[in-house]
């Protein structure tokens, strides 16, 4: 099948979610995808931040391909160890005490929304509490609830009326969350990077004082890290940049090597409010998806990914820092580790698709910001190749 004949099957029977795509795709290995053509690319978006160790990786396909032959699914009534295994590696490497599996970003936060609402429900005779604090610019999924903590109205809008008890505050402001804490207030969450808000990085004193007031306030911390989570910015979690822990905490893009799976960690404190009945996920934690997500937790810690991160994000840095003091449209560089871009004074698309056009593969959000989430397993000289096209249209 040609990528037109694709184009053309695709758009008579799919919703028209995504608009044009810029390319058909059949193959990917490593740092690199190839299309129905034949033509090779450069992936700097590791299918936005999911393909973290790269294409294929070989432990990843060789755990996937093993599973599937001993076993595809059973659902959640029942125990599988892959599921079991990948609860205890991301306990023993984070501050939680318990997992609950779902299929996606989305569905983490869903579980977390409910877990805290679960928690100020008042069945422990206190006074019930159910808001959420959320911040502008940020991006927590697109289903109903999800939606109505993400704090973008341009997201929001036409979905109305959205699911009440959040309320919106300026980003790195603490001022602005001691205002808005009320006697109905049950938590803040925050992204520590704000991805789909262009790579706004929390600092630490605002990391730091929204543990101070959720510590007064009797509040919970939800950190969302479905997409800087699992070493991209130099940590293997982000919230470990700022020495603080929170009480619950959301992981999905990465977390399952390409495959469905998502994740809500919590303290032992807050999970215990989850009983059977209170929440469920068919496919989450599918063992399958669950022998991958291990497969891929090795292979970052075993090959100090982690470091890498840190080390290959601040080269890239630098490259676009470049960028910015020889092109007047770069207005700034932001990020963290491998999640970093730069921001224009003017609406991106069109160098996105261009940069794809001469085979790098870039990403657009917030309009005018130009993103980087490239593998860990990139090299500088990938790097070099991928600002270097970039720079190429820029001029």
């Amino acid at each position: 099948m040609s990528g037109g004949e694709m184009a053309e099957l695709a758009g008579s029977f799919m919703m028209n979610t995504y608009g044009e795509r810029a390319a058909a795709f059949v193959r990917g290995k490593g740092t690199r995808v190839w299309d129905v053509d034949g033509k090779e690319y450069l992936d700097m978006m590791s299918g936005i931040g999911v393909s973290i160790i790269g294409h294929c990786h070989p432990r990843v396909v060789e755990a996937i391909k093993r599973q599937a032959q001993e076993l595809i699914h059973v659902s959640n009534l029942y125990y599988t160890q892959p599921q079991a295994e990948l609860a205890k590696l991301l306990v023993e490497n984070s501050f939680a005490d318990r997992v609950f599996f779902c299929n996606s970003g989305a569905e983490a936060n869903e579980a977390a929304i409910k877990l805290s609402r679960k928690f100020g429900s008042g069945d422990d005779g206190k006074p019930r509490r159910y808001e959420i604090i959320t911040m502008e610019k940020s991006f927590h999924g697109r289903t109903m609830a999800t939606l109505s903590a993400t704090g973008q109205e341009r997201i929001r809008a036409g979905f109305g009326p959205l699911l009440s008890g959040f309320g919106y505050v300026p980003f790195n402001d603490l001022e602005a969350v001691e205002e808005a804490v009320g006697d109905e207030t049950i938590a803040v969450m925050v992204e520590p990077v704000q991805g789909e808000g262009g790579d706004r990085i929390s600092n630490e004193e605002y990391m730091r004082g929204l543990r101070k007031i959720c510590d007064e306030r009797n509040l919970l911390l939800i950190v969302d890290e479905v997409q800087c989570g699992l070493g991209r910015t130099g940590k293997l979690f982000a919230y470990e940049h700022y020495g603080i822990k929170p009480d619950i905490m959301t992981l999905a893009k990465p977390l399952g090597g390409g495959l469905p799976l998502g994740a809500a960690l919590a303290t032992e404190e807050v999970a215990r409010v989850f009983q059977p009945g209170t929440h469920a996920s068919t496919f989450g934690g599918n063992p399958v998806a669950c022998a991958a997500g291990i497969a891929v937790f090795q292979v970052i810690c075993e090959e100090k990914l982690v470091e890498r991160a840190g080390v290959l994000g601040n080269y890239l840095f630098e490259k676009l820092c470049r960028l910015r003091d020889k092109y007047e449209q770069v207005v700034d560089v932001r990020g963290k580790g491998l999640m970093v871009g730069i921001e224009l004074s003017s609406p991106c698309k069109k160098i996105v698709k261009e940069c794809a056009g001469r085979g790098v593969l870039l990403n657009c959000t917030a309009e005018t910001f130009i993103r980087f989430l490239p593998p860990l397993i990139v090299t500088e000289e990938e790097i070099d190749t991928g600002v270097g096209v970039l720079e190429q249209v820029l001029s």
